[in-house]
């Protein structure tokens, strides 16, 4: 991201500024940040107003329920970004490394499913299962991926055919992406968040959200093909698509 993206920053104060950078992937620039002189993260990226507003109106609905997430902070007008900037509270704690933390980890993404189960679904994004139809979809395009490997995708996907949809994080089973203390679990760095199948967000480590053998093969299955279709075509891509069974 160019430096000159950054003086957005200044709608949040004079006295707003950015103090050092986090990891944020590819996608975003991510620094901590002084709002208010309270510590916070700011992520600068390319994404349309539409899905900003998407992503900050979620994360102010989930904050309003109770679940532990990042929560916007309004520039001086009141805005929750501006110019692809968004501020947001420094959630503390770390990750999870334990069955039993795990565990709670689940529990979390089953209660965020269950507060988003009519919520619409993120401009420019397609579902696992629209995607057996559709092409293409926001960071996704499989016709840039081997054919063998999108048949093989696309049967994972058909699995998960009329279950019932809500939002999920996309990718939760990635320990950064949690902070943890002794009586809360928060998920942070929502770039992946779209309405789709819960089990794409249930495939954790040790089993943790307790699916039966089926269940838990189709959630495996499922996420493998969603990373290797969101990632391609990467060295994690190719390794999960690797884990896909041919058809």
């Amino acid at each position: 991201m160019s430096p000159i993206g950054w003086e957005a920053l200044g709608q949040w104060g004079e006295d707003a500024a950015r103090i050092e950078p986090l990891a944020g992937g590819v996608a975003n620039d991510v620094w901590s940040v002084r709002v208010h002189e309270h510590l916070a993260v700011g992520r600068l990226g390319a994404r349309s107003d539409a899905d900003l507003a998407w992503e900050t109106n979620l994360l102010q609905h989930l904050n309003r329920k109770g679940l532990s997430v990042p929560v916007p902070i309004p520039t001086i007008d009141g805005r929750l970004f501006a110019d692809g900037l968004v501020v947001m509270t420094y959630v503390e704690g770390g990750p999870p490394e334990t069955e039993a933390d795990w565990c709670r980890v689940a529990e979390a993404l089953r209660r965020l499913h269950r507060l988003t189960r009519s919520w619409p679904q993120r401009p420019g994004w397609r579902s696992s299962t629209d995607l057996l139809l559709a092409e293409a979809g926001t960071r996704i395009n499989l016709s840039a991926m081997p054919p063998e490997g999108v048949i093989r995708c696309r049967a994972a996907w058909a699995r998960l055919a009329g279950h019932q949809t809500c939002v999920v994080h996309g990718n939760p089973g990635n320990p950064g992406n949690i902070r943890m203390t002794a009586d809360r679990v928060a998920f942070i760095d929502w770039d992946e968040a779209h309405v789709d199948v819960p089990d794409l967000d249930l495939a954790l480590p040790y089993n943790a959200a307790g699916l039966d053998g089926d269940a838990h093969d189709i959630a495996a299955q499922a996420s493998a093909a969603w990373e290797a279709a969101i990632c391609w075509d990467d060295d994690y891509a190719i390794r999960r698509l690797a884990e896909v069974r041919a058809v």
